[in-house]
């Protein structure tokens, strides 16, 4: 197991992943916080609520990324594995950071 140091919404935080996967929960992290970021000054709230708030925004842009219609080519590679994971780890961060 390693850690990987977070800064979202400008905190730190330590989060445990498996070894190997620093780079990508590092860049996980990086997208809560730009999401944090566009979501300006006036929607914070209590620190789990806001970070709630952010995990949803992404979560809700997988699900319309996962519910697209195809196009009529359908030349695009199905990303819907790697959304789902992605949600899923967002969830998991969001818990941890809460915890």
């Amino acid at each position: 197991m390693s850690n990987v140091q977070l800064q979202i919404g400008g905190r730190s935080y330590t989060v445990a992943c498996q070894d190997g996967q620093e780079a990508h929960i590092a860049r996980l992290g990086q997208a809560i916080d730009a999401k944090l970021e566009s979501l300006g000054a006036n929607v914070r709230q209590n620190e789990p609520r806001t970070l709630l708030f952010a995990a949803l925004l992404l979560a809700d842009e997988v699900h319309e990324l996962k519910n697209r219609p195809a196009t009529a080519g359908g030349d695009e590679p199905d990303v819907t594995p790697g959304l789902e994971a992605l949600a899923a780890r967002l969830e998991q961060l969001a818990a941890s950071l809460e915890a």
